[in-house]
C-alpha cells in the first residue's frame, strides 16, 4: 500500500514539473491548464483505476485472445476516453444540452463500436461481448447535471448499469466455470472494474456528477451543416444509441419511444388446420411416380397463405389501470426498464423474444408468459414470479421472492440472491430447469442446480409413492 501511495505521489510530483517547466517562469498557456487538470486528485484517481482495474481486464483478456481481447481493447478505449473527458471538465464550464452532446461525442462513438460487435451473427463469445458492451452504459454517469437531468444519482446510475451487464457476466461464470480460469478470471475483473472500481471513484470525486470549471472555456455544439444547392435534402439522422439532445424520460403509462418492434407470432383462434390444403390421393408419396417427397418451389409459392394462421401484434410497454405494466411483442429489445412501480403493481410480460426486461422496485406480481430467449431482471416481488410456456428464458432475482413457478416451459435459468434462497419453486411440465445460487463469499463462484424433470411411480402398501430421478455424471 506505501509503494503504491509513493508511485502516485512521483506522478503528482512529475506532473507539476511539467507544468513549471510549460509555463516558463509565469506565463500560462493552454498545455500548462492541461497539466494542471491532468494533476488533479480526480484524474491521478482515475488514472489509478484504469491501471489496476482494466489493467486486470486487459490481462485476462490477453490470455483468451480473439473477440474477446477485441471488445477488451475497446473498453480499454473508453476509460481512456472518459479520462481526457474529465480533463476538459475542469478545463470547460457546465454546458447547455445540446453542447453536452457534442462534449460526449467521442466517448459515444467508442460505445457504439463496442455495441457493434454484439451484432450479426451471434458468436461464441457472445456474452462476453455483451457484458462488456452493456457495462460501458455505466461511463454515462459523466452526463449527469442534476436531479431534473432524467438520470440517477452517478452512483446509482453505475451500480443499475452493471446490474445489467452482469446478467451476461454471469452466463460466462457458469459456463467456463469447470472449462477456462481465464474467462472466468475475466468476468470476476470486469465486475470490480464497475464494482466496487469505477462506483468507488465515482462516490469519492464526482458524487453529484463532473464539477466543471466557473471559468473556463464554453462548450458549443458543432454547427449543422447546409445542404448544397441542389442537392437532395440528407436522411435522417440514426438515433443516438447512448446519449441523445433530451434528457431520458423515466418510465410511464405511455410506451417508450424507440422500444416500438414487430413480433409476429402463430396464434389463430381457429383450428390449426383450417389454413391447410387437403391431401388429395394424387399429392400422397406412395401414389407419386417420383417418390421423391421434394416440394418444388412453384408448389411452396402456391400454397395460399391464410391472414388467420399469423397475427402481427403491437409492441407495448405501458402501464394499464394504474394497476398493471404490460409488456408485449418487444423484439430485440435489450434496454427495456420499468423503473416507475410500486407493491401494489404486476408485470406482465407477454410474446417478447430475444429481450432484455429489468424491473426497478418491489412489485406485487410477474408473469412472463409465452417468451423466447427472455432476460428478466427484478429485485423483490411480494407475491410470486410465474415463467408460463417459454422457451429459452433466464430470469434474475436480486431481492427476495416468495414463490416462483414454472409451467410448460423449456430451458429456463434461475438466479436467485442471497435474499432469495428461501423460495419456493414449483414446476409442471417444464425442462432443462437450471436454479443459479451465490457462493457463501463475494468471490465465490455460483452453484448450479439442475430440477429433476423425470419421476418414478412405485405402488406401495395401497398408494403410489414418487421420488425424482436422480442424475449422476460429469
Amino acid at each position: 500500500m506505501d509503494d503504491k501511495l509513493i508511485q502516485r505521489l512521483e506522478s503528482a510530483v512529475a506532473r507539476l514539473e511539467a507544468l513549471s517547466f510549460r509555463q516558463g517562469g509565469g506565463s500560462r498557456d493552454i498545455g500548462g491548464d492541461a497539466a494542471a487538470a491532468s494533476s488533479d486528485p480526480s484524474i491521478v484517481a482515475y488514472e489509478d483505476l484504469i491501471s489496476q482495474f482494466v489493467g486486470r481486464v486487459t490481462s485476462a483478456a490477453e490470455k483468451i485472445g480473439g473477440q474477446v481481447l477485441d471488445v477488451t481493447k475497446i473498453l480499454e478505449e473508453a476509460f481512456s476516453t472518459q479520462k481526457e473527458l474529465l480533463i476538459k471538465v475542469k478545463q470547460s464550464q457546465k454546458p447547455d444540452m445540446s453542447g453536452l452532446v457534442e462534449f460526449l461525442k467521442p466517448l459515444n462513438e467508442v460505445i457504439v463500436k463496442a455495441t457493434t460487435m454484439t451484432e450479426g451473427r451471434r458468436s461464441d463469445f457472445f456474452n462476453h461481448l455483451k457484458a462488456a458492451a452493456d457495462s460501458l452504459t455505466a461511463l454515462a454517469w459523466i452526463a449527469y447535471t442534476g436531479k431534473d437531468c432524467g438520470m440517477s444519482m452517478p452512483i446509482a446510475h453505475v451500480e443499475e448499469s452493471w446490474q445489467m451487464a452482469e446478467f451476461y457476466s454471469n452466463k460466462v461464470l457458469v459456463e467456463y466455470r469447470s472449462k477456462d480460469p481465464n474467462h472466468v478470471e475475466w468476468a470476476k475483473a470486469l465486475k470490480e472494474l464497475y464494482v466496487p472500481g469505477l462506483r468507488d471513484y465515482v462516490k469519492a470525486h464526482c458524487p453529484l456528477g463532473p464539477v466543471w470549471s466557473a471559468s473556463g472555456k464554453t462548450i458549443v455544439s458543432a454547427p449543422p451543416k447546409a445542404p448544397a444547392a441542389g442537392a437532395p435534402a440528407p436522411p435522417p439522422p440514426p438515433p443516438a444509441s447512448l446519449f441523445t439532445s433530451e434528457p431520458p424520460k423515466a418510465s410511464s403509462s405511455q410506451p417508450k419511444a424507440g422500444m416500438s418492434a414487430v413480433f409476429q407470432e402463430i396464434n389463430s383462434g381457429k383450428p390449426v388446420t383450417s389454413g391447410l390444403r387437403k391431401v388429395t390421393d394424387d399429392m400422397k408419396t406412395k401414389n407419386r411416380t417420383d417418390r421423391t417427397g421434394v416440394v418444388s418451389a412453384g408448389e411452396k409459392e402456391a400454397r395460399p397463405s391464410s391472414s388467420s394462421f399469423s397475427k402481427v401484434g403491437p409492441p407495448k410497454l405501458e402501464l394499464q389501470m394504474g394497476r398493471k405494466w404490460v409488456v408485449e411483442n418487444q423484439i430485440g429489445k435489450k434496454d427495456l426498464v420499468i423503473d416507475d412501480c410500486d407493491s401494489k403493481q404486476s408485470v406482465y410480460v407477454f410474446g417478447c423474444k430475444d429481450s432484455v426486461l429489468q424491473i426497478q422496485g418491489k412489485v406485487n406480481n410477474i408473469t412472463i408468459d409465452k417468451c423466447t430467449k427472455m432476460g428478466i431482471l427484478f429485485k423483490d416481488v411480494v407475491a410470486a414470479c410465474e415463467i408460463v410456456n417459454c422457451n429459452g428464458v433466464e430470469v434474475q432475482c436480486q431481492g427476495s421472492a416468495p414463490t416462483i413457478s414454472v409451467d410448460n416451459t423449456g430451458g429456463c435459468q434461475l438466479y436467485l440472491s442471497k435474499d432469495s434462497l428461501d423460495a419456493s419453486i414449483t414446476t409442471a411440465k417444464s425442462s432443462e430447469i437450471n436454479v443459479l445460487v451465490p457462493g457463501a463469499g463475494p468471490d465465490d463462484d455460483w452453484g448450479e442446480h439442475s430440477l429433476p424433470q423425470q419421476y418414478i411411480h412405485v405402488y406401495k402398501d395401497g398408494q403410489f409413492i414418487t421420488t425424482p430421478v436422480s442424475h449422476s455424471g460429469a
